[in-house]
């Protein structure tokens, strides 16, 4: 059965409060997600049942099955009891690649490595990001100060996280949210890749920022990667290779710059 793109991302249920009658609650929904790509199953990840095309899109480009949104000719979502399949028809040429370095795995909600087969695979083999005209600082503040307005599904559930793309002027688009951290990453990042937006402006994530979440940024040619939490040093590292600009505890009027701050300008730097 094919199915609608955003199916419920959250349900409500009576729950017992201490010192208080029961009362209905809202949760956010968590169900195994599969892709698969040309008829072959690929991998299954614990994810939030929302913005799925967006996630398949996402993942396909920033774990490098696929090189360009291009080669993704067409995504399908089909629910069953236990879970849903993201269908997935890609071009050739990628299918073959994929088929080369194929993994099996079943992932865990937050996590991005879950099951490689290699220690290659960790450690992907990305060029460094660009440089690019410098960011407001200033305006990863003002995103941040925004995003929390959009995060509707947090809002109601507090249980999931949140990312999304600010602009120079502290605009902010293409929020997306998810109970794993690297699944709103994903999300983000394949709904600009289907906008066919140039990599420019910041992504903001509402998570620490671990190595994953740096190479996926980086593989999708984005400099700059802003957290509300703390970075792993791990993460540090790849971003000083990669030329990637790595922001973490942006709360407030504070934050900690971590590898290359000659991309962003404030009067503080």
């Amino acid at each position: 059965m094919i199915v609608l793109e955003n199916m419920p991302a959250k349900t409500q249920l009576t729950v017992q409060r201490t010192g208080s009658a029961s009362q209905v609650d809202t949760v956010a929904e968590e169900v195994p997600v599969a892709l698969e790509y040309n008829g072959i199953s690929h991998t299954v990840m614990l994810a939030t049942p929302a913005d799925l095309k967006d996630f398949a899109l996402g993942f396909s480009l920033t774990e490098g099955i696929v090189e360009r949104r291009s080669e993704v000719f067409d995504i399908e979502i089909e629910e069953a009891e236990e879970g849903i399949t993201l269908h997935l028809e890609i071009a050739g040429g990628a299918f073959a690649r994929l088929k080369e370095r194929r993994r099996s795995l079943a992932g865990r909600t937050g996590c991005g490595l879950c099951g490689a087969e290699s220690l290659t695979q960790v450690m992907r083999d990305l060029p460094p990001v660009a440089d690019s005209t410098p960011f407001p600082l200033a305006a990863l503040h003002e995103g941040m100060r925004r995003l929390p307005a959009q995060q509707q599904l947090q809002q109601t559930t507090g249980a999931v996280h949140a990312a999304c793309h600010v602009s120079a002027d502290g605009s902010i688009s293409q929020v997306r949210e998810d109970v794993g951290r690297h699944n709103a990453l994903d999300k983000t990042l394949g709904a600009l890749a289907g906008i066919d937006a140039v990599p420019e402006g910041a992504l903001l994530i509402t998570s620490r920022a671990s190595f994953e979440m740096v190479q996926k940024s980086a593989a999708m040619g984005y400099g700059i990667l802003a957290a509300v939490s703390a970075p792993t040093a791990a993460a540090i590292r790849l971003a000083d290779k990669l030329n990637l600009t790595l922001v973490g505890f942006l709360r407030g009027a504070n934050c900690s710059i971590y590898t290359h701050a000659k991309r962003l300008q404030g009067s503080n730097l």
